[in-house]
């Protein structure tokens, strides 16, 4: 396996403020487009959207660095107020992909779904392929879709043109850690039942370090491993409170990286989408895989999803000494809150809970955390830099689509680690967009009204030549960020979001002062109870309520405080009228998304019309 060198790359496309008047052809091309998607990254990992939400450049934990973010930020247009619509990774980027909320598309948590169900529509980069685009996918992606065979059975489905797959990536070593997927074979020998359970560490030599209780079963080549993996990388897994920590199971929430920067999952990312750029019309290897370069005769799609700073948390070496030099502020976290959490809050936090672990174990996490961001900034940097080098070398106008995680994650605020719940730092992640066309995305401009994920793919969609009145459109449940840019979009007074994992149904409504959530169904069967929030009692709803102006922590659970109960009331109608009654779907997708039985529930059509007026 070849090694590459990092070199920590400054981003300079200050000269493509006016390509617009120097490149030939601008406005008539299609512009080539970058969609970055990092994940599970809180918004207070950057200094300007630190800077615009809390008044500071550093989060109120501590010190961070994000130059190439904010860099980005500075030549382009920051979209402050973005939320999520599901925070958990699969919901959300299949909110991406799709360009639909959750309760339209029917995709609540991490189910496979396929392309077959009567209301499924073509993704995102299908979309574009129609359009003229070739598409390019490097990273994770995360996006569950399944086709089916004539015999009702599911196959993979690929949704873009060319897919450098981040397992597939790691299987040929080019990673500094992986888990996942099924293995026939492990150094050579076959074994009769594939190994599920496989996660592994790559050295600086190549070698790989597997861990695997499934192996451990067959031999006893791998059984010292776990344990000397932990030592050496410094790992801390995630335990609960009274349990025996392992060395096997718990997400890895602190280490150092095996390997140097450039030479991790995400290092490799952003060189293999430098190699398709490169590699025009030119066959490029992976080790054994073998790629087709970029042809510069056509618009380019393509999407680097990263992994930072996803578990495990393991930030290189230099970065994360770096980072060690400084204490961070640990969030607090009392009885008190925890007795005022709605159930299905407590659930999730019982599931990942921080608030038990030692100073010097929370220090850890939040030292590596944006330590692992840093080093993903500069990641973000080098695939911005190489794209826009692609497209000035061709005179191609272009744009880049940054998106700051498919969600968040809390660093114990609440008492807990992870994300799947309302709060803000599960679901508040900003969006820039910057562009050669400065007249749709202005440099240095900060948009404040409310953005959701939904309005992605309309802006994609839209940049690439989309009459996104056409019919054939109108699925789509976003808008185009570049007439919310021109205030020519509707003016949106709350965003909405529904999540199914590890919470149970809940969905949510926030506005600018508010924020509630409730339990919108007694079960996750599909189909049934689809009204069952309109009858049942305010308790069983198990309403969380936070006054954003008194409260902007999110601490004090004030929805069965009488004093709010007018608000409660009209945030609550509004919210089961529109996840429930504007076009709900359900799906029975079965197994492997096999299933194609939709269940609709259409009592209140076009209560999503973006006012709600609390006085």
């Amino acid at each position: 396996m070849k090694n590459y060198i990092f070199v920590s790359l400054v981003l300079t496309i200050t000269s493509s403020a006016n390509a617009q008047q120097t490149m030939p052809g601008v406005g008539k091309n299609k512009p080539n487009i970058l969609y970055i998607l990092t994940d599970d990254q809180r918004y207070d990992s950057v200094k300007t959207f630190n800077q615009e939400i809390d008044g500071r450049e550093m989060s109120e934990l501590g010190y961070i660095e994000s130059p190439e973010v904010d860099k980005l930020a500075a030549q382009g247009t920051t979209f402050i107020n973005t939320y999520n619509q599901a925070a958990g990774c699969a919901p959300s980027r299949a909110v991406i992909l799709q360009g639909r909320y959750t309760f339209r598309s029917g995709v609540y948590e991490f189910e496979y779904h396929n392309n077959v169900a009567e209301h499924m529509k073509p993704s995102l980069p299908e979309q574009m392929t129609k359009l003229g685009y070739q598409t390019f996918h490097i990273g994770k992606l995360g996006y569950r879709l399944k086709s089916l065979t004539p015999d009702g059975k599911t196959k993979d489905h690929e949704v873009f043109q060319t897919d450098i797959k981040f397992r597939s990536l790691g299987k040929e070593g080019f990673t500094d850690y992986s888990g996942g997927g099924w293995w026939r074979e492990v150094d050579g020998v076959n074994y009769d039942k594939p190994i599920t359970d496989i996660h592994f560490f790559v050295t600086p030599e190549g070698k790989f370090e597997y861990i695997s209780k499934q192996l451990n079963e067959k031999t006893d080549k791998y059984k010292h491993v776990a344990k000397e993996v932990t030592e050496k990388y410094e790992l801390i897994r995630h335990y609960k409170p009274g349990k025996t920590k392992s060395i096997y199971d718990g997400m890895i929430i602190s280490g150092v990286s095996p390997r140097k920067a450039g030479e991790t999952r995400d290092g490799y990312y952003a060189h293999f989408l430098n190699e398709y750029l490169v590699n025009e019309n030119q066959q490029f290897n992976a080790g054994k895989l073998e790629f087709r370069g970029v042809d510069p005769s056509k618009p380019v799609f393509a999407h680097i999803g990263l992994d930072f700073p996803h578990t495990p948390v393991l930030p290189p070496a230099d970065f994360r000494k770096r980072f060690q030099k400084h204490t961070y502020k640990i969030p607090d976290f009392s009885e008190e809150e925890f007795a005022s959490m709605a159930k299905q809050m407590k659930r999730q936090i019982s599931s990942k809970p921080s608030y038990h672990f030692t100073n010097e174990e929370k220090q850890k996490m939040i030292q590596d955390y944006y330590a692992f961001c840093a080093y993903g900034d500069q990641l973000v940097g080098k695939a911005v830099k190489d794209f826009v080098a692609y497209s000035e070398k061709h005179h191609q106008p272009w744009m880049i689509i940054y998106v700051c995680g498919d969600h968040g994650w809390k660093l114990n605020e609440h008492g807990g680690v992870s994300k799947f719940t309302p709060w803000k730092w599960d679901t508040h992640n900003p969006i820039i967009v910057v562009s050669t066309d400065k007249q749709k995305f202005p440099a240095g401009k900060v948009v404040k009204e409310f953005t959701e994920f939904v309005d992605i793919a309309p802006t994609a969609l839209s940049a690439a030549g989309a009459d996104l009145d056409e019919e054939k459109y109108n699925y789509l449940d976003g808008l185009d960020m570049a007439k919310i840019v021109r205030k020519e979009a509707p003016v949106r007074d709350y965003i909405i979001g529904e999540n199914h994992a590890v919470t149970g149904p809940r969905a949510y409504i926030r506005t600018k002062d508010y924020v509630l959530s409730l339990q919108t169904r007694p079960s996750k069967k599909r189909g049934e109870n689809m009204d069952w929030a309109l009858s049942t009692s305010w308790e069983d709803l198990d309403p969380a309520l936070y006054d954003l102006k008194n409260d902007p922590r999110e601490i004090y659970n004030v929805a069965h405080n009488q004093k709010y109960m007018q608000i409660a009331n009209k945030m609550k109608d509004k919210l089961l009228n529109i996840v429930l009654g504007d076009n709900r779907v359900e799906v029975n997708w079965g197994k492997w998304g096999a299933g194609t039985k939709v269940y609709r529930s259409n009592f209140a059509p076009g209560s999503h019309d973006y006012n709600l007026n609390l006085n």
